[in-house]
């Protein structure tokens, strides 16, 4: 039972998440999209499908962008901590995670750099927004989901206020 529980801590997200990692995550996310198109080098595509795939399964804990983030950058930054929402931010990393795998396929599967650097293009912008504003579109569409009915509130019920654009913090 040991090791089913140690499962289930390693594939959890956290709840609720810091803000400020969240942003510099994605600012991080921003640069390394860049260097693939910049710099045309498509197997940077993989790197960011996989630190998306490992955030959105257990938030940082094996992504290096993560771990960076939270254990060398974020400490050492005189902001204080801005907790907001874990499932809203899992729901984005969800998203970046289908954007990325899906620029992955198409430029190391298939060749299809130019269709690769789009879907990295609009990850750029998402994450843009995120990091320079603090505007998650993944957060905005989870809260128009929980309003539709198709998240139930429960999965999150400290979100009830996101469509209404507050912040919302533990």
């Amino acid at each position: 039972m040991e090791g089913a529980g140690a499962r289930a801590e390693l594939f959890s997200f956290p709840d609720p998440v810091n803000e400020v990692s969240a942003r510099l995550v994605a600012g991080g996310v921003v640069l390394m999209s860049l260097a693939a198109i910049v710099l045309d080098q498509p197997w940077l595509t993989a790197v960011i499908a996989y630190g998306f795939l490992a955030r959105v399964l257990t938030g940082p804990t094996l992504s290096p962008l993560g771990q960076l983030v939270t254990r060398v950058a974020t400490p050492h930054l005189p902001l204080k901590q801005r907790p907001v929402p874990g499932p809203p931010k899992r729901f984005a990393q969800g998203m970046g995670a289908t954007l990325s795998v899906s620029a992955a396929v198409l430029a190391l599967g298939f060749g299809l750099h130019t269709a690769a650097y789009v879907l990295l293009g609009l990850l750029i912008a998402a994450a843009t927004l995120e990091s320079v504003f603090g505007l998650c579109l993944g957060c905005r569409i989870f809260a128009l989901l929980m309003r539709a009915g198709i998240i139930p509130e429960e999965v999150c019920e400290r979100c009830n206020n996101l469509a209404l654009g507050a912040r919302v913090s533990s």
